[in-house]
């Protein structure tokens, strides 16, 4: 496939991840999502790069702010929202909402609310590939605000002693929740600068090209299979919306806002499109295409069954049961 028609389908991904998010916060304002959102509108690039240079039985673990990479690996729009809706064919059954989102089909092992935690599981998961002889790799996405945690210096010092594969990836949107990062950091560079550190390969990149990102994932992803121990991305992005849906976002400067949506991973994908020739149709078809992928599913999750109360008690335990054990 030419590159022109691989990052059409990268490009109709990421607007089919920008669409479904809109669509969460219609859904929202609207009463039918319960608790809060946290969305990745202008993160796109960078979960729909990094998934394409991955292979399906990788893993990936992320943040509350995970939609992105749950639809990325494979996970229906439909689930996603029938889940945040509390609908029986939600991704985890109306169990996990828009915080905890999961796809074990397609190894998308989790978004987590504590902060920095998924990132020594990342590391469990490379040693359990190390252990069992496989050359899968473990990619732990995390915000700018997580290299400030323990768990962040614990999970990269761990991997890099053990030269596990393991891709640390942060998206730096700049802000830790309501703070600017750069104001509580000592390095310019929160995730990279830390690093060297640990005698650890480090890159920082444009995490709002979506083939900058895939590239520099695919080569991150060859050292760790190779033998060549964990690497740490840093892919510089921003939020289209505030941290969460109650944060209005008055503390970004207006000329920041501007410049960065200037730089919108869909504009820049979609001019990458047309310098390579594809066809203004064919462009205009995969919008077309994702925005009728949206409107399906959000028809699909409005009338899908609210979700039975019985299921909470479901897939406790590794067998699927619920009874205590001693």
């Amino acid at each position: 496939m030419s590159e022109g028609k691989d990052l059409l389908a990268l490009y109709e991904q990421m607007m089919v991840i920008r669409r479904t998010e809109k669509v969460a916060y219609d859904l929202f304002l609207a009463g039918l999502v319960k608790g809060t959102t946290h969305l990745a509108s202008g993160h796109e690039a960078v979960a729909v790069g990094a998934s394409a240079a991955l292979r399906p039985d990788d893993y990936v673990f992320a943040t509350y702010r995970g939609h992105h990479h749950t639809i990325a690996r494979g996970g229906s729009p439909e689930a996603c929202l029938a889940e945040l809706m509390q609908k029986a064919t939600g991704i985890c059954k109306a169990k996990g909402g828009s915080m905890h989102l999961t796809y074990a089909e397609g190894n998308m092992l989790g978004s987590y609310a504590i902060v920095g935690a998924h990132l020594p599981m990342a590391v469990g998961a490379a040693w359990s590939a190390r252990l069992r002889g496989t050359d899968q790799v473990a990619v732990a996405f995390f915000g700018d605000g997580a290299t400030n945690i323990g768990a962040f210096h614990e999970a990269l010092n761990l991997a890099q002693v053990w030269k596990l594969p393991v891709v640390f990836i942060c998206e730096n949107n700049l802000y830790m929740e309501y703070t600017p990062i750069g104001s509580v950091t000592a390095v310019e560079h929160p995730a990279a600068g830390r690093a060297p550190a640990y005698n650890m390969a480090a890159e920082v990149i444009d995490g709002n090209d979506v083939l900058v990102v895939r590239d520099a994932v695919a080569r991150a992803a060859a050292r760790g299979r190779a033998g060549e121990g964990p690497t740490v991305i840093e892919a510089q992005t921003y939020r289209h919306y505030g941290h969460s849906r109650t944060d209005p976002a008055k503390y970004r400067p207006a000329e920041e806002v501007e410049a960065w949506l200037k730089r919108d991973p869909l504009d820049i994908a979609r001019t990458r499109l047309e310098t390579l020739g594809v066809d203004s149709e064919e462009i205009a078809a995969a919008e077309r295409r994702a925005t009728q992928t949206v409107e399906d599913a959000v028809a699909a999750a409005k009338a899908a069954p609210e979700a039975d109360l019985a299921e909470a008690f479901t897939d406790v335990w590794a067998d699927g049961g619920a009874a205590w054990r001693n």
